[in-house]
């Protein structure tokens, strides 16, 4: 075995590492929680939002 070998398995490992991850980003049972974590941004906003709101009403 020579290091062109040794350059061939870490690609053909690289390769199959990084299809795994992908899979695994785009599978349906992980879509859910994805979901979740993208709008947590916005979750400051809304709790701004009614605090806000209910400052309104009692002045």
């Amino acid at each position: 075995m020579d290091i062109n070998d040794l350059r061939g398995l870490s690609t053909l490992m690289l390769m199959i590492a990084f299809l795994g991850v992908c899979f695994w980003a785009y599978s349906k049972k992980r879509h859910k929680a994805f979901e979740e974590a993208a709008n947590l941004p916005f979750a400051d906003e809304q709790m701004n939002r009614n605090t806000q709101q209910k400052e309104a009403h009692n002045d």
